[in-house]
């Protein structure tokens, strides 16, 4: 029995002494901190967390030389759907260390959300159901949601979902099914606030992003895709509200040949007008955050999130603020804590690439080595 114990032991040790951090120190690199670009500086790496930021870093440490390389924080895409664990190895692989589900089976999620500390793992922060009417969008994916009908039914949905631990709350309003109200939205917009959850929403018609978004939604989920928004309209939800959108544009390019049967040709003519008011978004002052909504149109949790960047960039959008999307935004927008940014006290979720995309977003996929809270990722 003994000897049992002393082998048990031993596995543990072994085991658990992989997963510690070791000190390191990045040496000579580029960085983009989450705000802004710092040259040839050296950064501390120790229990997980960055320590030190500086030109030079005195100590016995193990060195990465980050000469002519670019280090910056690991990725999040802010809008997905995750049904199975090897979701978060996928996301995890490509340097997307966070993700944020937006309607998903409750008792899965909890589950998923319970390996957040796992090395090659991502981080999953979750909506658990989405709210939608009877037979709205969101019930015809084979597993039971719980619905609401007007507004008396926010404040009970809202405490459910609360009770469940979710992270944010999502919203659908999506006509070509039956839908909620915009009283009814309005109703769960406040409940969710008064609950100190952020709430987002599905729309995919500019009537509906105006209405949700006048009634105090933190942020959209998709881009509406049927018209560009009014100026007037622009002007005065930026001037009266504070809210970002997760465009989306990947989704809405691959579903035009996918579920509308549209041309190359026609589908690069909805691309056009998707990346036109994305930048006019942008030139708003309205924060852009970064999403693929897989598994929808067979995307994947990893590495088509850089293709969501890259659209960014062609759409005119700063390569700076195209790395805000999928960092520092989504942190601070969606309140996780101290992740998104390369700075001091924050944890060591990190990439280093080879090349640097202020350059070209096409860099983003030159990853050298991923860092979750400072154990490297095994690929």
């Amino acid at each position: 029995m003994m000897k049992l114990y002393s082998i048990f032991f031993m596995l543990c040790f072994t085991f658990f002494g992989a997963l510690a951090q070791e000190s390191f120190v990045i040496k000579n690199v580029t960085l983009f901190d989450g705000e802004t670009i710092i040259d040839k500086t050296s950064v501390l790496i120790e229990d997980g967390v960055v320590k030190k930021i500086a030109k030079r870093i005195k100590g016995d440490y193990t060195i990465i030389d980050g000469k002519d390389k670019f280090l910056m924080p690991a990725l999040t895409n802010c809008h997905v759907h995750t049904f199975m664990v090897p979701q978060l190895y996928e996301a995890a692989n490509a340097g997307v260390l966070t993700l944020l589900d937006m309607h998903g089976y409750e008792s899965v999620q909890q589950y998923m959300t319970s390996m957040r500390d796992q090395p090659n793992a991502a981080r999953l922060y979750r909506a658990g159901y989405a709210a939608t009417a009877p037979g709205g969008h969101g019930t015809q994916y084979g597993f039971e949601v719980p619905t609401l009908e007007k507004p008396e039914d926010a404040k009970q949905w809202i405490a459910d979902r609360v009770a469940a631990g979710v992270d944010h709350i999502k919203i659908i309003v999506e006509p070509w099914k039956n839908t909620l109200s915009h009283e009814t939205v309005k109703a769960l917009i406040e409940e969710a606030h008064a609950n100190d959850k952020v709430a987002v929403v599905h729309i995919s018609k500019e009537e509906d992003a105006y209405q949700v978004l006048s009634n105090g939604a933190d942020g959209l989920v998709h881009i509406w895709t049927d018209k560009a928004m009014p100026q007037e309209r622009l002007d005065a939800l930026v001037k009266n509200q504070d809210f970002f959108v997760i465009p989306t544009i990947l989704t809405n390019v691959l579903v035009q040949p996918l579920f509308f049967g549209k041309t190359e040709a026609e589908t690069a003519v909805v691309e056009a007008e998707l990346l036109k008011e994305v930048k006019r978004l942008y030139d708003a002052g309205v924060p852009i955050l970064a999403g693929t909504d897989p598994p929808n149109a067979n995307i994947n949790m990893g590495t088509d999130l850089y293709r969501e960047l890259q659209f960014f960039s062609k759409a005119g959008i700063p390569a700076i603020d195209v790395l805000k999307s999928a960092t520092s935004l989504p942190a601070t927008r969606f309140n996780i804590g101290k992740i998104g940014f390369v700075k001091e006290g924050y944890i060591a979720d990190l990439i280093l690439l080879s090349n640097s995309p202020l350059e070209s977003m096409k860099n983003i996929s030159s990853i050298e080595r991923i860092w979750k809270a400072g154990v490297l990722v095994k690929k």
